[in-house]
């Protein structure tokens, strides 16, 4: 296996993908922008599991933190040999004239220039031509890219599909250098951002469901299976894909 990264692994999607890499076999590194409180919960459960583990706070949004975040990972755990861009949030529900900018101006330089400064990072230490012995990157965008989510966040949809672009891109542009890209693009997982969308909007669950196929929301673990699967050497010749994950629905 090696040593995975993944960023916002404190909580949610990206705790959920941090613990089950660890049962998979990988050294887990996970950053958080928070309280250290979840990310060392985090940590000493894949501790539990006899795999080395690594916490470290940074703000994904700053090239120099960045930096020092993997220089970090690669002197306690050795070379970055996969990265997942979990890292990532919201900017609240409405048309885009209530949206408040501040709030999305920060969602960019989060779940698009950070995603960015990741990524290239960690070229830096797995392409090829760095000496690097190739790699992995997988990002989590979402369905909202696709669907544009009119009405409820555009900006995030926005920035999302921001994400897909760099993943498509960068898979071309990375590919002889040993390196697969790519994106999970989720639908409504049982997060924060659903509630909130329940809240301004008494029938939203309701009719998200009634919308799905399958009958229900996503859970983390829905997610997660994927990201492991892509991670693994099962998916070896898989790289510029996005893999939607949301019970069969086509809109947001």
């Amino acid at each position: 296996m090696g040593t995975l990264l993944v960023t916002g692994g404190s909580r949610g999607l990206g705790a959920d993908i941090a613990r089950r890499a660890a049962e998979r076999g990988w050294d887990v590194a996970i950053n958080f922008a928070g309280a250290r409180e979840h990310a060392d919960r985090v940590i000493s459960d894949i501790a539990g599991l006899g795999r080395r583990c690594l916490a470290i706070k940074a703000d994904v949004s700053d090239p120099a933190q960045v930096d020092s975040l993997f220089n970090s990972v690669e002197r306690e755990l050795g070379p970055v040999h996969a990265l997942v861009n979990s890292a990532g949030i919201s900017t609240g529900v409405g048309r885009i004239e209530t949206l408040d900018v501040k709030r999305t101006k920060r969602m960019f330089e989060i779940n698009v220039y950070g995603v960015f400064l990741c990524c290239r990072r960690a070229v830096k230490s797995m392409a090829k031509r760095h000496g690097g012995a190739g790699g992995v990157i997988v990002n989590i965008s979402s369905s909202a890219a696709r669907s544009a989510a009119p009405s409820n966040f555009v900006d995030y949809a926005a920035g999302k599909a921001a994400v897909d672009a760099l993943t498509i891109g960068l898979a071309k542009e990375q590919g002889p250098e040993g390196i697969r890209v790519n994106a999970v693009r989720p639908g409504l997982v049982n997060t924060g951002l659903g509630a909130e969308l329940q809240a301004k909007q008494p029938t939203f669950l309701q009719d998200a469901i009634a919308a799905t196929p399958l009958g229900r929301i996503a859970v983390s673990r829905d997610v997660s299976s994927a990201v492991l699967w892509l991670l693994s050497d099962e998916a070896e010749f898989i790289s510029g894909t996005i893999i939607d994950i949301s019970g069969g629905r086509t809109t947001q």
